[in-house]
């Protein structure tokens, strides 16, 4: 596969990481009832809220075969954002997938990075995929990701920008990618990781671009809790469904008063993502996700399950 150069250059905010684990694919979590769509006819839906109450929301990312986030998800999750900020009834959400095997994976490699780059800031000021995040860490909504399967690149970064993180402890893998194919993360994991699991463990997981799994994650601090696969969907619904029933204004006041000592300033966002398109267009990068490209990255299962490890094969562009 010929990849466009500007089309290299477009891995945005987070891409996948992975490594040989996770042959088999992940059950997702049953739909409740009451689905509505986040709805951009110009593209197929990859972003579902379904409403399991007026105060209990689930946001489901329904991209197959791999969940990969590109600039056509963008207008969708802020839409479900958006909805998230606004309506004064919902209490907790929580995201998970409808994709088996995988939570939600890495930017998409294919349309040019002018389709990325050329989107208005969001209401931070922010570019669009650290404007989300940032709104969503701050939204008076408490935020819940339930992990199962591969929350790599805008994965983690989605799942680290939420309230709360569990796993299932057989299927989950987090883990940041990028360093694997020369450039930085965008989506923040620089600025949330080291104040939520510590700066030595931060960078090993920064700069090894090495699965995490769920019991790993657990003891690191990167998810708050990780469970056996077929009791973690029965917890996460008891949790949401408890939080639903207390008062909205108190959950957004203890929520902000932790915000104050725990969220990064948006200049650190910002900062991330700026780096992050300064290094993914250096010649280096862009010959180490051609490469990927020409290995089967986006179009063959073995590659998106076990990107570690074809990442430890690529030839070093510098030599």
């Amino acid at each position: 596969m010929k990849l466009h150069p500007i089309a290299a250059a477009l891995v945005a905010g987070a891409m996948a990481a992975t490594l040989p684990a996770l042959a088999s694919a992940a059950e997702s979590a049953p739909s409740p009832p009451a689905t509505e769509h986040a709805a951009h006819p110009s593209h197929k839906q990859e972003v579902r809220i379904t409403r399991v109450t007026p105060e209990y929301w689930r946001i489901t990312m329904d991209n197959p075969p791999y969940n990969i986030f590109g600039p056509e998800t963008i207008p969708q999750l802020n839409d479900a954002i958006t909805q998230i900020e606004t309506d004064p009834r919902v209490k907790v959400v929580v995201f998970d997938s409808a994709v088996p095997g995988f939570f939600l994976t890495h930017y998409n490699f294919v349309p040019p990075l002018s389709d990325t780059t050329s989107m208005a800031p969001g209401r931070t000021g922010l570019p669009p995929l650290p404007d989300m995040l940032a709104r969503l860490s701050r939204a008076p909504v408490v935020s819940i990701a339930l992990i199962r399967g591969r929350a790599t690149g805008v994965g983690s970064e989605l799942a680290l920008a939420s309230d709360m993180r569990f796993a299932s402890r057989e299927k989950a893998v987090l883990s940041q990618f990028e360093i694997g194919a020369g450039f930085t993360p965008g989506g923040g994991p620089m600025a949330r990781l080291p104040r939520l699991i510590g700066r030595g463990r931060a960078l090993e997981v920064l700069l090894s671009g090495d699965d995490i799994n769920g019991e790993l994650a657990e003891r690191y601090g990167y998810v708050n809790r990780a469970f056996p696969d077929a009791e973690l969907d029965g917890f996460v619904d008891n949790l949401a469904r408890r939080i639903s029933r207390f008062d909205k204004q108190t959950l957004a006041d203890i929520k902000q008063r932790v915000d104050i000592v725990s969220l990064p300033p948006d200049k650190e966002l910002g900062g991330e993502w700026d780096s992050f398109i300064t290094s993914v267009q250096r010649p280096q990068a862009q010959a180490r996700i051609q490469q990927l490209m020409k290995l089967g990255l986006q179009t063959k299962p073995d590659v998106e399950v076990n990107l570690p490890h074809y990442t430890g094969l690529l030839d070093d562009p510098a030599k």
